[in-house]
């Protein structure tokens, strides 16, 4: 199944572990993470999965096809 959209809910402590684990995907912003407005989903799936596991609040989303 395709990954077809990515969010990051409420609770990030800006580890930073979801922009070493898929930077084409994740930055950081001031407050919380946050999912880059042109990231392509379709080609960073695996990354975006990576991420989401490995998060240690668990707070990186992701709704599949």
């Amino acid at each position: 199944m395709a990954i077809k959209r990515v969010w990051i809910e409420e609770g990030c402590t800006l580890c930073g572990l979801c922009e070493d684990s898929c930077p084409e995907v994740f930055e950081l912003g001031e407050e919380n993470s946050q999912v880059k407005e042109d990231a392509d989903l379709a080609a960073n799936e695996e990354c975006i999965r990576q991420a989401a596991e490995e998060c240690p609040v668990e707070v990186i989303q992701f709704e599949e096809d």
